[in-house]
């Protein structure tokens, strides 16, 4: 194997910045989805000046966002593989599990006979149980949960399992214990990626989610980059729902986080430390502030606040570290839709080894991610394709 002088990888995934509608997006109901370029052009144009440089513009067309003729990095875009476009199956694809088979979804709410067990187990009854979206519920049972004290169980398009609580009716220690019963039941036919923790406060017409949510994922069901980098004694660094996604396996040490800009600070503490192996970010206000809630100017504030601080986070890589932003699914603000759509990830890769302007063209899985990461340790892994040559100039 190739010896690369590098030490470490920093990914940031960029949680639900889509790039364009995939092949096969029909068949998800997200034809036409472009959570980039219609957030764009819902705005009169974004201001990223700093992916620009990177190369952003000229992976695909977005207003306000010029191709560069001489970019400072590598950029592409890549495919998701595995079926499905939720959180879990993205960042586990990113990790190199490509499923063969979506997580289970639940359209017309969970089966009865399992919602019976579960309010068996909890001592309460439940409202709910149906598809909507995170704050119309709220708004629909919010006052009913504050009068008789059943917590709101609901699902989406994707595979969740999401109870919603005001913190004042049921206590966040309470509503974790509830999600972790639900975590415990629903396995098999019923094991859905996510249990999500929706805590909530205000009065009715006013409520607001707060920042206590909490995800619980299954366990990975192959083996990861994370698990591989760990056996080989490489740090597993995790910031914000990470460690959640992959309930905590292969992971060496986490922080968890309220809001980009935490995850950002946290993300360059980390690089200010001393260490080898990953960092992995997820950056959650993109999808679950502004694409969910179908607001494109939130969504292109938030981009543009982290396009500022990027600067930061570059002049922190060390001359042996290596940048990768990325997505793990797309969550156009501008469709109908309040859920994940089906669309291409950006690829930029960025780093004092990294030759500026490679293009690395549509990649056929989020998995080459983790190949890349396999070849940068010399580590023997067989699932996607890795870049490294690519973009270190290495023939």
């Amino acid at each position: 194997m190739t010896k690369y002088n590098i030490n470490r990888v920093v990914i940031i995934v960029l949680d639900s910045v889509g790039i364009g509608e995939l092949p096969d997006a029909d068949e998800y109901g997200d034809g036409g989805s472009n959570t980039l370029a219609n957030t764009a052009k819902a705005v009169g144009g974004l201001k990223l000046p700093q992916m620009a440089k990177l190369g952003l513009g000229n992976i695909a067309k977005v207003e306000g966002v010029a191709p560069e003729n001489n970019p400072s990095g590598a950029y592409g875009k890549m495919a998701e593989q595995s079926k499905g476009k939720d959180t879990t199956t993205g960042h586990w694809e990113l990790s190199g599990i490509i499923l063969d088979n979506p997580f289970p979804v639940f359209p017309d709410g969970f089966p009865e006979d399992f919602i019976k067990q579960y309010q068996k187990r909890i001592g309460r009854e439940i409202l709910g149980n149906k598809v909507a979206s995170g704050t119309s519920i709220i708004e629909e049972l919010g006052q009913k949960h504050m009068e008789t004290g059943k917590p709101i169980v609901y699902t989406s398009a994707d595979s969740v399992f999401q109870i919603a609580a005001h913190e004042k009716v049921i206590s966040v220690e309470q509503l974790y214990n509830y999600c972790e019963t639900a975590r415990e039941m629903l396995t098999g036919d019923l094991a859905v990626g996510r249990v999500i923790a929706r805590p909530f406060e205000g009065q009715p017409d006013n409520f607001k989610r707060t920042a206590n949510r909490h995800d619980y994922s299954l366990q990975p069901t192959k083996t990861t980059i994370l698990d591989l980098l760990q056996d080989n004694h490489y740090d597993v660094l995790a910031v914000g729902k990470i460690f959640d996604i992959f309930a905590g396996r292969g992971i060496t040490k986490h922080v968890r986080t309220k809001s980009n800009m935490e995850g950002v600070e946290k993300t360059l503490d980390f690089l200010r430390e001393e260490s080898n192996g990953l960092i992995f970010t997820n950056l959650v206000e993109y999808d679950q502030a502004f694409g969910h809630r179908n607001d494109p100017q939130g969504y292109a504030k938030a981009l543009e606040e982290f396009d500022e601080i990027l600067p930061e986070i570059i002049n922190e890589l060390k001359e042996d570290d290596i940048l990768i932003i990325t997505a793990d699914h797309g969550c156009d603000p501008t469709t109908i839709s309040t859920d994940h759509s089906r669309e291409y990830v950006p690829l930029l890769v960025c780093g004092p080894q990294v030759q500026g302007g490679v293009d690395l063209g549509v990649r056929s899985t989020f998995a080459d991610v983790a190949a890349t990461i396999a070849q940068v340790f010399n580590i023997s892994f067989d699932v996607g394709n890795g870049f490294t040559d690519e973009v270190l100039g290495h023939k």
